[in-house]
């Protein structure tokens, strides 16, 4: 008797290795494959794909511990990959403020934002001489087209430093207590690759802080939260990914303080998300004797470096060869923007991560600024040649058709911030480029056209980390105003599902594990409402996210239907 019991527990664990433990069905799988577009069904077993074709040759894999999942006409795809953005940071800002003006947030014009900062005072009371912190206002957006002031701060609090984060993350703004805190005075002169803005006719600061100055003089200087509170906030932020049908986030210009998080969070095993975190290039060096390049550790890998070489087109700080069309407060005609460091240093940072072998990333929205990275690839290219460098050109916002060419033989990706033609297209076409320019503004159609590789992004906490939304602004380029932002640009849907799947996952070195829905390949997947290759296009943005499953399992469900 007990000779056949262990005969039987045999056979049915030899069964059981060919027993998948989830079989999806009845609905549109989009594989993202282009030699199987489709399938009937997909089976899963033990976090990857074992079989994706018809139900009768993938219900074979079904067992009796088998969970079959019925989409009922819902749409299968793979998880979507944050080609761009920045999780420490997101997660930071849910503990502030939100000053964002709508759809994000409430303040539409001065008075309201200041309303929004005291009523989170009265919520959240600051201990005396506590940092009052808020994120995500925007000038171009607030009635008076301008940046709130330490005068206007100063009306909300004088015995508490206030400090806001602009939306693009180029600029800040604080009451006169911050500015004591951080030791800005009108004798402080302007850092390299900065502007302390100043009251018209003094060298008084009015509150205003760009680029390097506020990363240099501000950043260093801001209240720190606890790891518990920090890894609470990262907690909140993995969850906001998850409910868009993202399985694969970026965390770009990476602090020593982020790594640390990163590091914890992955040592006491709370990251579900993968993390591919890419160092600044000021600290790269240093911090990544924490963890190589290259593997993931417990959902962390580091991706390698990134660079920063301009600014924000939105903020007016990116670095451009033409003026801007309306140049900001201060700045007299023919005002281009700035670099953030000279030729000589990106070449020479670029051959430095060549040299070691090291993935770049390197944001530019202005064509001056993409001119520069091209020369540094160019010339890192020349003294350690690299086929599979894989470069890529954050934002690319601006960059032209002799650019795309020249990237395109050089093998640099553009990772096109295509959520810019919604939440400021009217805001480029009328105040920052122009329509000539901002017509083609993140132009995916012309990569398309030369046959390139291209990813979008949100570059979170920019904006919300909304995928579909993302699919629907590089589709429909519609800005908030409704004037179709270059409609020569417009990309076709399953173009804009590619970016953010399949080209997303080669720009991280994972098409082979990532981006499509393969055998052998991770079971990171997406359940949406509707199948957006099938929709109206302007309808994408209504799709919702209905079950974001990671390695295979349940990491986002909506109420059942």
């Amino acid at each position: 008797m007990r000779v056949v019991s262990i005969v039987v527990a045999f056979m049915c664990a030899a069964a059981d290795a060919d027993v998948a433990d989830l079989i999806f069905h009845g609905g549109d799988i989009v594989t993202v494959d282009d030699d199987r577009p489709s399938a009937e069904a997909v089976a899963v077993k033990d976090g990857r794909v074992v079989a994706v074709g018809d139900m009768a040759d993938v219900t074979k894999w079904k067992g009796s511990q088998t969970r079959l999942v019925d989409l009922q006409g819902r749409a299968l795809l793979p998880g979507f990959i944050d080609a761009h953005g920045h999780l420490t940071m997101t997660a930071r800002q849910l503990g502030a403020a939100n000053v964002a003006s709508p759809p994000v947030g409430p303040a539409r014009d001065i008075d309201e934002l200041k309303a929004v900062l005291t009523s989170y005072m009265d919520s959240n009371p600051p201990k005396p001489g506590d940092w009052v912190v808020g994120v995500g206002y925007d000038d171009s957006l607030l009635t008076e087209r301008r940046h709130p002031t330490r005068f206007d701060l100063d009306m909300v609090s004088t015995e508490h430093p206030i400090f806001l984060l602009h939306v693009s993350a180029h600029l800040g703004t604080c009451n006169s207590l911050a500015l004591e805190r951080f030791g800005v005075t009108d004798q402080t002169e302007n850092p390299p690759g900065g502007v302390i803005r100043r009251v018209d006719g003094s060298n008084e600061p009015n509150g205003v802080l760009e680029e390097h100055a506020l990363a240099r003089l501000a950043y260093p200087k801001l209240p720190q939260a606890s790891l518990q509170q920090r890894l609470a906030l990262l907690q909140r932020a993995q969850e906001l990914y998850f409910s868009f049908g993202t399985t694969t986030v970026q965390d770009g210009a990476t602090r020593p303080a982020d790594l640390d998080l990163l590091l914890a969070a992955a040592q006491a095993g709370k990251l579900k998300l993968d993390v591919i975190a890419y160092p600044l290039w000021t600290s790269a060096e240093r911090m990544l004797g924490h963890q190589p390049p290259g593997h993931y550790v417990s959902h962390l890998k580091i991706g390698g470096v990134k660079m920063v070489l301009d600014g924000s087109p939105q903020g007016k700080t990116a670095w451009l060869t033409e003026p801007f069309y309306v140049p900001p407060d201060g700045q007299p005609a023919g005002y281009r923007g700035y670099p953030a460091m000279s030729d000589r240093e990106a070449e020479q940072f670029a051959s430095r991560f060549f040299e070691k072998g090291w993935q770049l990333l390197a944001h530019a929205n202005g064509d001056a600024a993409g001119d520069q990275l091209i020369r540094a690839v160019e010339h890192a290219l020349a003294e350690h040649p690299n086929q599979d460098h894989r470069t890529v050109m954050i934002h690319a916002q601006m960059v032209r058709d002799d650019q795309l060419e020249r990237m395109r033989q050089l093998g640099i990706t553009p990772s096109f911030f295509s959520a810019h033609t919604f939440y400021w297209g009217d805001w480029h076409r009328d105040s920052v480029m122009g329509t000539r320019r901002a017509y083609r503004m993140s132009p995916a159609k012309s990569a398309i056209n030369r046959q390139m590789r291209f990813t979008i992004h949100n570059d979170a906490p920019i904006v919300p980390p909304d995928m579909l939304r993302l699919i629907w602004a590089a589709v429909n380029r519609r800005s908030r105003s409704g004037d179709i932002i270059g409609p020569l640009q417009r990309i076709d849907v399953i173009d804009a599902i590619k970016a953010v799947t399949i080209h997303a996952a080669y720009q991280y070195f994972e098409e082979d594990t990532k981006g499509s829905i393969e055998v052998g390949k991770l079971a990171d997947l997406v359940v949406l409402s509707e199948n957006p290759l099938d929709v109206d296009p302007m309808a994408i943005k209504d799709i919702q996210v209905e079950q974001t499953y990671a390695r295979g399992a349940v990491v986002y469900s909506i109420k059942e239907r």
